[in-house]
């Protein structure tokens, strides 16, 4: 290595020489600049393309996306509404590379500029305790030495002292003048809690220990033989016996049923002797369970009222409360609603289909708005029911119309889920669906009869023997002018296909049937051949009729035709039209006033009516059910309580109350008492009927 430096070294000093040369002579650079220029040289790798000018001077333009190229593009989920897997076109294109939690506060905002101004006052007050200590402390030394100069002025002299009080005060100056920077304080953040803690005092733990006596045991053997169970065998075959003839006894006209329903039947009443004991337990808890889970509407059930109708222009509200559904009656219709004449909390839903195309069965389920969890009674039927009505005086018997033409009676107190009484085509039952049924007074036997009324334009009278139900046709339904010729010179008749039908309140022969022609007939029982009276109602099917609870002469009809009329019988023309821009399901008058009433529509509204405020429109509007295609089928007031029920076409029962402005009852004048009863309603609504008559007498 020593011999190879100086040649190196002469080399470099000969390339120095001869550029200065160069320089100097001003001449061009020779060989020299050659090998220069071949140590700046490019070095060309081997596997270079070697590209034309044209293709170097090509651009290549690329675009850059926000997408993530890991991202899958390929995602399948599960849909459990659609039943199927569908693909998720949205994918998160998000990539984090890098996050950190900071507790940056910055200097512009409120609470920057208040920990900055808090800081800054507690350096003020640091530096203004420090500049008085160390006065005190300059006192202190020039005290010191002014006593140790008393004592040495003897000794040295006075040329001593003057040094020492010189660089005293030099010290002070130079602490005065160069001020203290403040101590540094990490700003705190107010949404930062990592830095706060707390602690809580924890319970101590204790144990509890309890010594039962254990339960007596005794020891049980036995051995069994065929002739054992055998008779074990005969034993069970002998109940099964004896409760087919109990049931024979009781229900002779039900309807027979399979070999599995009878076993099915047996093997409960078998085993039902230990749950009954417990059913009435059970049914307490539950309920006490259900007041505790709906407390908050029980309490608006009971004691809320609408303050803001105070504010409103003589219209009401109205506030829901309960919703009673069952799973089993989910994609039923709610074909009726009716109240327990006795238990005012009890009231009966007929589930069906007014479908023709979707009849399948039916539910009688009953309600107590003390569990709306679930029904007090469930009852089944192999045909949709179409209506109900609940006898007054036996609150326990319920007469139900179905789809196929027969009618039932259901017995609450007993268990089994069978009719008591049940048509069946020997005994007359209808052809067509049933409509509606109402119960009457009893006959002159005080047997129990009943009214329903059918497409097939039958009114039949059922009454209650002690085994079966004997029918009577009381009418059959002519439409007037519907008579033609047929051969030999026979007379045919078209048949009025009867839909609602209602019973005057004092005059027991009297009642009205409404049509699917749209006409409403007035009959009498007494008559079967002719009509009282007939009234050009409706232009289609008259969906319920109804005599006013309070006035004897009026009555009220709703029809498909969007139209609810208020008639007077006397009168063959209507008092009152509304328009409620929907077909009309159900109408009801309201048991505390005679001019208000409810009326509810296929498009999910109730309207509310009260003739004696407002005679021209409702005074309530409001849609009840949550969904539009949903269809309110039927309404009912509660006898006492200030709540109507609505039912709707997917088997959901609704409650709801009135406000105070819906249920107005007359203003209290001075030194007067306010009159109420039946004769002060009979005269509100004759003061209202009398101004329509008028009128229509000078037109």
């Amino acid at each position: 290595m020593p011999h190879k430096q100086p040649p190196r070294k002469q080399s470099i000093n000969i390339g120095r020489g001869a550029r200065k040369r160069d320089e100097d002579s001003g001449t061009e650079v020779g060989e020299g600049a050659d090998e220069w220029a071949q140590s700046k040289a490019t070095v060309r790798p081997p596997d270079q393309l070697e590209l034309t000018d044209a293709e170097l001077k090509e651009e290549f333009t690329r675009i850059l996306t926000a997408n993530n190229p890991h991202a899958p593009q390929n995602i399948v989920r599960y849909s459990f509404k659609e039943g199927t897997y569908k693909f998720i076109g949205v994918v998160n294109q998000l990539a984090v590379h890098f996050s950190q939690v900071g507790n940056l506060i910055p200097k512009d905002s409120d609470e920057g500029r208040r920990q900055h101004y808090r800081d800054e006052l507690a350096a003020g007050s640091q530096e203004s305790t420090k500049v008085v200590i160390s006065e005190t402390e300059i006192l202190e030394e020039e005290e010191e030495p002014k006593e140790s100069e008393a004592e040495a002025e003897t000794e040295a002299g006075s040329q001593i002292d003057m040094p020492a009080a010189e660089a005293a005060e030099k010290v002070t100056e130079e602490e005065l003048m160069t001020p203290k920077q403040p101590n540094e304080r990490k700003l705190t953040n107010q949404f930062n809690f990592s830095e706060r803690a707390s602690q809580t005092l924890n319970n101590p733990l204790r144990d509890r220990e309890c010594q039962m006596e254990p339960p007596p045991r005794t020891n049980f053997s036995a051995t069994a033989n065929q002739w054992e169970i055998y008779d074990a065998y005969v034993e069970e075959l002998e109940k099964q016996e004896k409760t087919k003839e109990k049931e024979k006894a009781k229900t002779p006209v039900a309807k027979k049923m399979g070999k599995m329903a009878v076993r099915k039947m047996t093997s409960m009443e078998s085993q039902s002797d230990d749950i009954t004991k417990v059913t009435q337990a059970a049914k307490i808890v539950e309920r006490m369970v259900n007041q505790n889970t709906y407390d908050d509407v029980a309490q608006d059930f009971k004691y809320y009222e609408d303050a803001a109708d105070e504010y409103r222009d003589q219209e009401g509200t109205l506030l829901p409360l309960w919703k009673f559904q069952n799973d089993k009656a989910k994609r039923l219709a709610v074909t009726a609603l009716c109240w327990n004449p006795k238990y005012n909390d009890l009231f009966a839903v007929g589930h069906g289909s007014y479908d023709f195309m979707k009849q399948s069965r039916g539910m009688l389920l009953l309600y107590s708005m003390k569990n709306p969890s679930f029904p007090e009674y469930i009852f089944s039927s192999e045909s949709g029911i179409m209506c109900l009505d609940m006898h007054v005086d036996h609150p326990y018997l319920v007469v139900v119309g179905h789809y196929d033409g027969n009618v039932a009676i259901y017995n609450l107190k007993k268990p089994h889920s069978q009719p008591s009484f049940r048509s069946s085509p020997k005994s007359g039952k209808h052809t067509d669906p049933v409509w509606q049924v109402r119960w009457q007074k009893d006959d002159m036997d005080n047997n129990l009869n009943f009214f329903s009324v059918s497409s097939d334009g039958r009114i039949v009278s059922w009454t209650l023997l002690k085994s079966e139900l004997v029918h009577t046709d009381v009418i059959k339904l002519k439409v007037e002018g519907g008579t033609t010729d047929g051969l030999d010179g026979l007379q045919l008749h078209t048949v009025g296909c009867g839909t609602a039908f209602d019973f005057h309140k004092e005059i027991d022969y009297m009642f009205l049937v409404g049509t699917e022609e749209g006409k409403i007939y007035k009959c009498s029982k007494s008559y079967s051949s002719k009509f009282l009276d007939t009234y050009d109602a409706h232009n289609m099917a008259v969906d319920a009729v109804s005599w006013n609870p309070y006035h004897t002469k009026v009555f009220m009809s709703c029809s498909s035709d969007w139209t609810v009329k208020i008639w007077d019988h006397t009168i063959k023309t209507p008092m009152f039209i509304y328009d409620l821009n929907s077909a009309v399901g159900d109408v009801a008058w309201a048991p505390y006033s005679s001019t208000v009433f409810a009326a509810v529509t296929t498009n999910g509204k109730t309207h509310v009516f009260d003739l004696s405020i407002n005679k021209y429109e409702a005074i309530c509007n409001q849609p009840v059910v949550a969904k539009k295609k949903n269809k309110i089928t039927h309404v009912q007031f509660n006898p006492i309580y200030p709540i109507i029920i609505v039912g709707d076409d997917r088997g959901h029962v609704t409650c709801l109350k009135l406000s105070p402005n819906l249920r107005k009852m007359p203003k209290e004048k001075k030194g007067q008492e306010v009159q109420k009863g039946p004769a002060v309603e009979i005269a509100k609504l004759d003061k209202l009927l009398n101004l329509v008559r008028e009128v229509k007498t000078k037109t």
